[in-house]
């Protein structure tokens, strides 16, 4: 059953799959018909979910479901990867892939390798007050709260701390 995502309560169970670029306006508009129709034909054991699924910052699919109403099954999950599989042939982007890391910087998402992250703390050109977008939150609440927040409150954390041990005098 399709809901709009704002009416999501905040305990609904969310996945972000990343996109490997921006998607333009176009992309995303003719996307929602698909979306809507994933979302209202989404079940688990035969039995409807209230879903929801959009673009945020033309970079991320966010999926939304109220888990009150009824759960995911591994059935179900697998066919929600299956249509984000189907998502990604349709728009020519990656979504699947989780090794690149998104932060916010002046408005516009900029996405990092793990090397290219190391590299960017050092030239001090991401700092832990950069917003980082952590994918692996798992509910609406923590993505209306805290989605994106401080890298530095993040696990990222640990990186700027390695950053600032390098910088101190010996």
């Amino acid at each position: 059953m399709n809901v709009a995502f704002d009416q999501l309560p905040t305990h609904a169970r969310v996945w972000i799959y990343q996109a490997s670029r921006p998607l333009t306006e176009a992309e995303i508009k003719a996307t929602l018909p698909t979306l809507a129709r994933f979302a209202e034909e989404w079940t688990s054991h035969g039995r409807s979910l209230l879903a929801s699924a959009e673009f945020r910052h033309q970079q991320f699919l966010v999926v939304g479901l109220d888990e009150g109403v009824a759960g995911a099954s591994g059935c179900s999950i697998d066919a929600s990867v299956r249509f984000v599989a189907q998502l990604e042939q349709q728009l020519g982007v990656d979504l699947l892939e989780k090794s690149r890391l998104a932060f916010l910087q002046a408005g516009t998402v900029q996405v990092l390798t793990r090397p290219e992250l190391k590299m960017a703390i050092a030239a001090a050109t991401l700092t832990p007050d950069t917003s980082y977008f952590d994918n692996t939150i798992a509910t609406k609440g923590e993505l209306d709260t805290t989605w994106p927040r401080p890298a530095g409150q993040t696990w990222l954390a640990r990186y700027f701390g390695q950053q600032e041990k390098n910088q101190q005098p010996a």
